[in-house]
């Protein structure tokens, strides 16, 4: 089994994410990325992606690059700023590792679409539990 169908294997158990279309497209040492295909599941009132939407891929970007193959830690603080809505048919979180410390991480975590604008940019701490 490769890093990916692990990682993909082990967050299949983090159902929110997954059954609202997260999934995992790549995974290394410091970071990972992840992808949300937009429904109209996704949608607000105006027919943009929800706001809550763009953060739960971010959340999860950041809960599978700080988490697998490392202790286990808990997001502590998270900010996300919305810089524009998305045009695209795809969300992607690419989240990466800025710190890791021995009882606290901090990651970055772009979310971009698939016209390549810049989405939204979140920042998160973590508290490592082991």
């Amino acid at each position: 089994m490769t890093k990916l169908e692990e990682a993909r294997a082990f967050f299949a158990q983090d159902r929110f994410a997954t059954e609202n279309g997260a999934v995992i497209e790549e995974i290394g040492s410091d970071y990972a990325l992840c992808s949300m295909t937009v429904t109209p599941h996704h949608q607000n009132a105006a027919g943009r992606v929800m706001g809550g939407a763009v953060f739960m891929l971010a959340d999860f970007a950041f809960a599978v690059a700080s988490n697998f193959g490392h202790a286990p830690d808990v997001t502590t603080t998270s900010q996300i700023t919305f810089l524009r809505s998305s045009q695209g048919s795809t969300l992607y979180a690419r989240s990466q590792e800025l710190r890791r410390g021995r009882t606290t991480v901090y990651y970055e975590t772009s979310v971009t679409d698939d016209t390549g604008a810049l989405i939204a940019r979140v920042t998160a701490s973590g508290q490592v539990l082991a």
